[in-house]
Order: C-alpha cells, then structure tokens, then sequence
C-alpha cells in the first residue's frame, strides 16, 4: 500500500478514496472548491513561511512560470467578469453572486496546479487513489447496471446541501442511472451530473491507471473507465479512450527517422485508396453525428447562436452570464456546452484570451515533455481529455470533478522545474 507522508497528501487522497460517500450525500460540488482552496492556502502559507514551517506542509520550490500563467490568467477572468457585469447593469448583487460562481469555477483552474507544483505531492498517490476509486466504482456497477431492469428509481434523491448554490440540482442530486429521452434506453452517470460527462471522467480514470505500477490496481483502474465510457454511451467518451491514451504513447516517436519514413510510407499508400479512404471517413463522421443527431443539432444551433451574439452585442467583455435560450435549442442557456464559444459570449475576447493562453502554452509544454520523457504521457493525455471536454462542457463548472488532473499538472510543472 502507498502510503501518504504528508498532511496536502493525506487530503487529497482520501477527497479521492472518498468520491463515493461524498457523491452519496450530494456533497461533491462542495468539496472540490473546499479542497482547492485549503490546499492553496496551504501552498500560500508554505511559500510565505519558507523553512519556519512545519516539514510536511513545507515548499518544494518557487512557483512555476506555467502556474504563474495560470494565476495572471484567472485573475484577468475575474476583471473581465466585473467589466461585462458592469457593462450590462447587472448590479452588485449578481456582481458578488457571480464572483462567488468564479471562485468556486475559474478560480480552481489556478489553485489546484498551484499545490500541485508547491506542495509536498507525489503523483503516485493521486495514480493509485483513482485506481481505489475504480475498484469502488465496480464494486457498485452492478447495482446500477441492474436498477432500470428491476424497477429502481432513476433518481435517489437531491440533497438539501443545494442550498449553497450552484448550477443546477443535477450537481446535488444522487442518480442509479437515466432515461435517454431520443432512444428510450437507459444511460448511466456515475457520480457525473451527466453521462457524456462521465465518459470523460472514464478517460481520466484510464490515464491515470496506465500510471499505476500494481498490476491489480491498474486493472482495476482501466476495467472501470472503460465501464464507465460504455455504459455512458457518449460518442465523445469513444473517442478520447483510442485518442487520449494512445497518442502520448506514440508522442515519443516523433523525432525518430524510422516514424517518419513509416509516415511517409503510409501516405503514399493512403493517396492510391484516398476516393474509398475519403468515403469512409465522411461516413463515419455522419454516423458520428446522426447517433444522437437532437444533441448534436441543439449543440450546434447553441454554439451559432453564442457566437453571433457574441459579436453583435458584446465583443470584449461579454455578457457577463449565460442566458436563457430560446425553443429553438429546448431552452438550453446561451453560452453553454461548450468552453470556447461560452467564454467568447459570457467574458468576450479578453475572457477568452485569459484562459486560451495558460492553456496552450502549458499544452504545448506537455506535448513536448511526452515526446521526451514517459512523465509527459499522463499531463497530455489530460490535456487531450480536456479539449474533448471543452468542445461538450463548460471546463469551469467541472472542475470540482476533474481537480486530480489539475492537481497533476501542477505536479508535472514541479517535476519539470527540478530537472532544470
């Protein structure tokens, strides 16, 4: 058993070990920003404090440049938010309410990097409390897999802690499973507000258990990740499984000659089957979009909609906040389901900017780790899962889900700067 050194250790093993009970009570969209902003106080008194600190509590180097990136960028979110609330008269009361809403969303985009790179964290704990996490999640598969076929309830129940606020009650509600309203067929999410969601979520989980060493753990892991993309029956999950675990293998041989020529090879090869090549192609794209053609038209319709907006009414700053949609989209709000055209609608193009920027940098930074190093294998297969999820959710109202990846990627910066 890997056992936890520190205090910053022990806090974020057991939030993880403990997804499950937490989910059951209704209580994780409270306790990712709770985490996030103990483990960065913590961070912030270690750096302050230097040497006169307790040991497990203490720095483990000065902040990263990528992190610094990341703490300008949400910062500059946060004005922009102030200046599109002000922009559009919105008043102090929904000013505060929404800076609350940033603080429990953007906010965490910074802070959990910023403990990961500061704290006393090992990825091998994060690694092997997610595979603990797998094992419970298929210790319960059964009971969901089996509740729509023997009468249970879709939904447990909805937690009284949704008097903190949030999204929605989804976010605090306890479900065994849901009812596709296109096909009729029975979907399951998890601890996820939702099944696409969760797919993703299996991604990460399959990321992080390629990392583990046990061989039982490991499995463990991948067999619940995988359930949980199938059982999701999001195409998006699908896709993230091949691309988001195979690519950072295959990263390391890009400076290679022999890939290059194989490539080439390859081409060539492609160029004399390229008309049946192309037909296959744009078939499975069509197939891809018509499983669940009422999703991928409201998805659609929300993004063109957000985006002409964005540029008829409020090009800098946004509008401050999503709003409700018309009929046309079944009243989905306006700057929703989808990162980059939401950013563009509720903070404009300094909002966008703000988080566009900390990501590509620290993106490409990973990308070049993997083709260097297996330690850069894990941060770009969760920077891959996150721009699938950025094209389907809105990151910041996740990120009280995907924190163990955010925690890692500020752990890879450490990992990083100590080698320099």
């Amino acid at each position: 058993m890997i056992r936890s050194d520190t205090l910053p250790e022990r806090l974020v093993f057991w939030a993880l070990v403990a997804t499950w009970p937490v989910y059951l009570v209704g209580g994780l969209y409270i306790l990712g920003p709770v985490l996030a902003w103990i483990l960065a106080g913590f961070a912030l008194l270690s750096l302050y404090l230097g040497p006169a600190i307790r040991p497990d509590l203490r720095a483990t180097g000065p902040v990263p440049l990528l992190i610094w990136g990341w703490i300008i960028g949400m910062a500059v979110m946060l004005i922009a938010l102030w200046v599109g609330h002000m922009n559009w008269d919105m008043g102090v009361k929904t000013t505060i309410k929404s800076t609350i809403g940033w603080a429990k969303g953007w906010a965490l985009m910074c802070l959990f990097p910023l403990a990961g790179a500061v704290l006393p964290l090992r990825r091998d704990i994060l690694v092997r409390a997610y595979c603990i996490l797998g094992a419970t999640t298929l210790a319960l598969a059964p009971l969901m897999l089996l509740a729509p076929f023997v009468g249970l309830p879709e939904r447990v129940f909805t937690s009284p802690l949704k008097v903190v606020g949030g999204p929605g009650p989804e976010y605090f509600t306890v479900f065994l499973y849901t009812i596709d309203p296109g096909s009729g067929q029975p979907r399951w999410q998890f601890f996820a507000p939702w099944s696409p969601f969760a797919a993703l979520l299996g991604v990460m989980m399959v990321l992080f258990a390629l990392e583990e060493k046990d061989r039982r753990w490991m499995l463990a892991g991948v067999a619940a990740g995988v359930l949980m993309i199938l059982a999701s029956k999001s195409r998006m999950g699908l896709v993230g499984l091949v691309f988001c675990t195979t690519l950072p293998r295959l990263a390391p041989f890009i400076f290679r000659g022999f890939a290059w020529s194989a490539l080439a090879g390859m081409t060539a090869l492609a160029g004399l089957f390229i008309t049946p090549l192309q037909h296959g192609i744009f078939g499975a794209i069509d197939a891809f979009k018509s499983a669940r053609a009422d999703s991928t038209r409201v998805r659609a319709t929300l993004q063109r909609i957000a985006y002409e907006r964005w540029q008829e009414d409020a090009v800098w700053f946004g509008h401050g906040r999503v709003q409700p949609g018309p009929h046309l989209v079944e009243y989905m709000p306006i700057g929703s389901h989808h990162t980059w055209f939401g950013l563009l609608f509720v903070k404009g193009v300094v909002g966008f900017a703000a988080f566009a920027v900390p990501f590509a940098c620290h993106a490409l930074v990973a990308v070049f780790d993997a083709t260097r190093s297996k330690r850069g294998a894990l941060p770009m297969g969760i920077f891959l899962t996150l721009v699938l999820l950025s094209f389907g959710e809105n990151l910041e109202i996740q990120t009280y889900l995907i924190w163990p990846a955010l925690v890692m990627l500020g752990i890879h910066c450490r990992e990083r700067q100590i080698q320099l």
